[in-house]
């Protein structure tokens, strides 16, 4: 199957960047819907401020600029997804907004589209088994953020044909990525991993074990991580974190994957990380 058209469902900061390396280097049309026109706009106006710095350093022309914001389309309505040939769904981390978002695509779009999900920890296998299109199903995680990061985790559900597979990475790579393939489970590989970590500096904040600030550049220092494991939780939001924290415990019922007390009084508080101007850390001032 030829891809002409892309779909991109979210234009936060994960949607936004995938519908950016879709245009370019991607080199796709690109439908990028969300729920109202202003976090559309918002979404096209950071691509556009991320265009400008390439064009800044000399690694993108203005008219190329231009161009591939033109092959951009903004979207509010669901139904537009029917013209794509590929979609990607990258709203917020709640299984029943992903359930029935996919529930709906499974109606609109064409026989034979690809629906894959960013979804940083849900099965794969359980959003499929909310389409009648089970063998077309894929997860495709991009990480934060997405025009830098190479890596896409690829993984499969119990029904993902192989040739869902080989059309998926194929896109990953015309994406400029580097796609690595993984199984399944809870969290996948990636988040398996650095949500407990970063779940652990909570631990040790709420602890008083230390500050933020101590907390991070002993990992920065001592571990030679290029961001502390709390400003990263603020980079990726805290709801997130804990929506992700939330399904690994849920999944394995081990309790070493139970989210921070903490951490739940900083997403009820409101203090979501950057997106917000306050996390465990304070933004904007």
């Amino acid at each position: 199957m030829t891809i002409k058209t892309f779909g991109i469902i979210g234009a936060g900061q994960m949607g936004n960047g995938i519908a950016q390396v879709a245009a370019h280097p991607g080199g796709l049309n690109v439908i990028m819907n969300d729920i109202a026109e202003q976090f559309v706009d918002k979404g096209i106006d950071t691509i556009s401020r991320n265009l400008d710095r390439l064009v800044a350093k000399d690694k993108l022309k203005a008219e190329q600029k231009k161009e591939i914001l033109s092959r951009i389309k903004p979207s509010t309505k669901l139904e537009d997804m029917k013209d794509a040939d590929f979609v990607v769904e990258a709203a917020v981390e709640r299984e029943d907004l992903k359930l029935n978002i996919f529930r709906k695509l499974d109606e609109i779009c064409k026989p034979g589209v690809i629906l894959a999900t960013n979804t940083s920890s849900i099965p794969i296998t359980k959003i499929a088994g909310a389409t009648r299109r089970a063998q077309l199903v894929i997860g495709m995680h991009f990480m934060n953020p997405v025009p830098v990061m190479k890596l896409v985790e690829i993984i499969r559900g119990l029904a993902t044909s192989q040739e869902t597979y080989n059309l998926t990475e194929t896109l990953s790579k015309q994406f400029g990525k580097v796609p690595v393939e993984c199984n399944d489970f809870p969290g996948f590989v990636s988040n398996r991993i650095l949500m407990p970590m970063i779940n652990e500096a909570v631990y040790a904040l709420f602890e008083g074990v230390g500050t933020p600030k101590a907390i991070d550049e002993i990992m920065m220092l001592g571990m030679n991580h290029p961001m502390g494991p709390l400003a990263l939780a603020d980079l990726i939001g805290l709801d997130t974190c804990y929506a992700i924290m939330d399904v690994l415990h849920k999944g394995f019922g081990d309790s070493k994957y139970r989210p921070c007390p903490l951490l739940k009084k900083y997403v009820d508080a409101g203090f979501l990380g950057r997106k917000t101007g306050r996390g465990f850390y304070e933004y904007g001032k």
